[in-house]
């Protein structure tokens, strides 16, 4: 078997983690997050989701679109009034705009410093729009044709 040189492969210039710390490493990740996808199959499932859905945004943002179901907690709220919208018994699952904020992130950091399970939703609002999801606005419900780059047409076997 011919093996490559990797002292020029930018991908392989370091190698690959060991298997058992890929393992632990991505069971990790997997703790932290949760998708879009993920999400909204469970909110569309009959029945209780098993968590909260948290907007973390300020409310002029949650009025421009938000998750049907979301609990609106914005992120300098959350240490005063955590406890009056969340049972710290019930998973959290936080966003916020999407892949290039962070404000989820640190929302997920004031709740879980306060008690509460929680995980972060990967692309934000901007994914659950551009997946094809419908949202609501200070004028009603919306929804917004799938963006082909990033809702595949049928499943995507992930």
């Amino acid at each position: 078997m011919s093996h490559t040189t990797t002292a020029g492969n930018p991908v392989l210039r370091v190698a690959p983690a060991a298997p058992a710390a890929a393992a632990a490493h991505f069971r990790a990740s997997l703790a932290f997050h949760a998708d879009v996808s993920d999400v909204a199959a469970a909110l569309a499932a009959d029945g209780d989701p098993g968590f909260v859905l948290v907007d973390s945004r300020s409310t002029e943002s949650w009025d421009q679109g938000h998750i049907p179901g979301a609990v609106h907690l914005p992120t300098t709220l959350i240490p005063g009034q955590a406890g009056q919208h969340l049972d710290k018994s019930v998973p959290v699952v936080t966003y916020c705009w999407g892949p290039g904020c962070n404000g989820a992130t640190r929302a997920a950091l004031a709740l879980a410093e306060l008690g509460y399970q929680v995980k972060e939703m990967l692309g934000g609002f901007e994914y659950w729009v551009r997946e094809g999801f419908a949202y609501e606005t200070w004028q009603g419900p919306e929804r917004q044709d799938a963006d082909a780059l990033t809702a595949p047409v049928g499943d995507c076997g992930c």
